[in-house]
């Protein structure tokens, strides 16, 4: 694989921005986005198990209902595309049996070859359970997840807007995630931003490089 150079990189993260106000009338190409779904779901994740589902959500009444339930916000109804990033509730030793099929059927092998790496995790999950921790580690593997849709906009010249004001119980009720066994944690917008957004011509404020990065 040839990677891509500093400079475009840099540039790519220079120029996104959390966009507020996007063009209602511009629509990611169906091979932009269907790259994007992909990064999502090459999103890296602990031990690989993906503790989540992205809804992406098309359909314009639904939207709007979404954001009524962001407190107004008009990402949710005025971009192209939109993504609901969600967690599974109750992650348990099912879910590690059905990864560990997806890996033999991916890799080949046997179940039973696997079974010390079943064990390493369904033991995870249950000191996790146990001592509470477990929906903390879920919301910080979503947030990884997150950032590479964020990124991968970027370099594809896609503008994005992550979502954190919204209500996640109204979520979960519009789109009828309680009954599949998923909760709302956050959202993406994503699309191109109107000419009439402020904010893409502002500079990018950040601590100088010294403040946040230590060298040991």
């Amino acid at each position: 694989m040839n990677p891509i150079s500093t400079g475009i990189l840099l540039e790519a993260l220079h120029w996104r921005y959390a966009t507020k106000k996007f063009d209602p009338v511009k629509k990611i190409p169906a091979d932009i986005w269907a790259a994007l779904e992909q990064a999502l779901v090459l999103a890296p994740s602990s031990y690989g198990l993906q503790p989540w589902k992205f809804v992406v959500v098309q359909d314009a009444a639904t939207r709007q209902k979404l954001s009524a339930a962001s407190w107004g916000q008009t990402q949710p109804a005025e971009c192209s595309h939109y993504v609901v990033f969600a967690v599974r509730k109750n992650l348990d030793a099912d879910h590690v049996g059905r990864y560990i099929d997806r890996i033999v059927e991916v890799r080949g092998g046997t179940r039973d070859a696997l079974n010390g790496f079943r064990d390493i995790m369904v033991g995870s999950l249950e000191r996790a359970r146990t001592g509470g921790r477990l929906d903390v580690w879920q919301s910080h593997q979503v947030y990884i997840a997150l950032g590479q849709f964020l990124t991968s906009a970027a370099l594809l010249g896609v503008d994005a807007c992550p979502m954190e004001g919204i209500e996640p119980p109204k979520y979960d009720e519009i789109l009828g995630l309680s009954a599949q066994g998923l909760t709302t944690l956050c959202a993406a917008a994503a699309g191109y931003r109107s000419a009439e957004d402020k904010y893409a011509s502002a500079k990018k404020v950040r601590f100088k490089p010294a403040e946040v990065v230590q060298h040991v």
